[in-house]
């Protein structure tokens, strides 16, 4: 049983595994957006290099939203796929251009969530999604 379940190509729940995923993915990105209500952090934010100019402000905030609505449309499976590119263009932003863009070795943790926002992209939310119960869809594996 062990040797089949390990060794074999044949997903496991998939839906479920991918939504527990999704889930935590999104508490966590939510978990980094809330610091747009910290008004001394986000000061702080607009301090650094990347971020000088008249423009500071609106970056910070944007990126720091996005997060965070990400985040939240993650974790609720509400229009994924959506939640799921802000997740690829906020911290494709945050790995190339506020990192060294360094992905393998520094800045790994903002190009972790570009990768699962990519795999959310093309699996859609899995179970437990308020996009299962507002578009009911079949699953045939293909959209286009």
């Amino acid at each position: 049983m062990l040797k089949k379940f390990l060794f074999s190509a044949v997903p496991v729940n998939l839906d479920r595994g991918v939504a527990i995923v999704r889930i935590m993915v999104g508490a966590l990105l939510a978990y980094h957006g809330q610091e747009v209500f910290n008004t001394p952090l986000m000061a702080e934010y607009m301090t650094w290099d990347t971020f000088a100019g008249p423009n500071a402000r609106l970056l910070v905030y944007v990126g720091k939203s996005t997060e965070l609505m990400a985040g939240l449309l993650l974790l609720f499976g509400l229009f994924t796929r959506l939640g799921a590119l802000m997740t690829i263009v906020a911290l494709s932003y945050i790995t190339f251009f506020v990192g060294n863009g360094r992905f393998w070795y520094e800045d790994q943790h903002p190009f972790m969530f570009v990768l699962f926002g990519l795999l959310f992209l093309f699996t859609g939310p899995g179970a437990w999604s308020i996009d299962g119960v507002i578009f009911k869809e079949r699953k045939s594996g293909r959209l286009l």
